[in-house]
């Protein structure tokens, strides 16, 4: 009798233009495993080159959203002659392509959180453009309590919320709630279990529903100017708004509201 055939790491699913990529780990927490993660980064490669995708809306299957990498996968890499050097540099670097890659992506990217989202998990939401959390959700970066810094999650952490937050999260290991996760700035709405979804996949529509080209153009011009000096960053953004101002979106949309009447965005 033949084996039954393994669950795939990540689900995937369409509501139209909108692309829904679901851990499937429940089991484990939807721990990062090394696979897990390569799933996920293929899926959103394939996304990148889809233009029929407008929104991405990335999911967890189980009561958690994510509890960070695969530790047990992670400590049997210390076998190795190494001790596990190379193992642990290769799953950090993957790691960091992977958020590297939300960030960078042309389409935006919503977290939808229901449950714990800690270390790596907590990363993940911070690196997505933004985030819908349960009322149950809770977060932490607890790496302190076991000897191991959230270094790479401090990343994305330290990029969405206060120093003096952040440091708090990363120094006490604590358990943010969803109320006080949305007041220092790392999700956007807080909900109720039963409407996580239908809140999330609104919010998805609404955005799908904008300018595609606008929206890309916009988001990549958030995040490069964010790294920039004040003088510079005017000057980048003052190009990019030169250029989208000469697109046909803008075309149609200015022509749209001075004529009072609905856009009608080119494909």
């Amino acid at each position: 009798m033949n084996a039954p055939a393994a669950e795939p790491l990540l689900l995937s699913s369409r509501n139209g233009s909108i692309l829904r990529l679901t851990l499937n780990r429940a089991g484990a927490r939807n721990a990062l495993s090394e696979g897990l993660m390569v799933a996920l980064q293929d899926a959103l490669d394939a996304a990148a080159s889809d233009a029929s995708v407008r929104v991405i809306v990335l999911g967890a299957e189980g009561p958690a959203f994510s509890a960070g990498h695969d530790l047990k996968e992670m400590t049997a890499h210390r076998l190795a002659a190494d001790g596990g050097r190379a193992a642990f540099a290769a799953v950090f670097a993957q790691c960091s392509k992977l958020m590297q890659t939300i960030v960078r992506h042309p389409r935006p990217v919503i977290a939808q959180v229901q449950g714990i989202a800690t270390a790596a998990g907590c990363q993940l939401v911070a690196s997505c453009d933004l985030a819908v959390a349960s009322i149950d959700a809770r977060f932490a970066a607890p790496g302190v309590n076991i000897g191991l810094f959230c270094s790479t999650p401090m990343v994305a952490l330290s990029r969405n919320v206060s120093r003096k937050h952040a440091m708090e999260m990363l120094l006490t290991g604590e358990m943010v709630s969803a109320n006080q996760a949305y007041h220092m700035g790392l999700v956007n709405r807080v909900v109720t279990a039963d409407t996580l979804e239908a809140e999330t996949m609104a919010l998805a529509r609404l955005i799908a529903s904008k300018p595609h080209a606008t929206v890309k153009i916009g988001k990549e011009a958030f995040y490069r100017q964010l790294e920039m000096g004040l003088g510079e960053a005017y000057d980048y953004a003052s190009r990019v708004m030169t250029e989208n101002m000469l697109h046909a979106e803008a075309s149609e949309g200015i022509g749209a509201f001075v004529e009072k009447r609905d856009p009608k965005w080119p494909e």
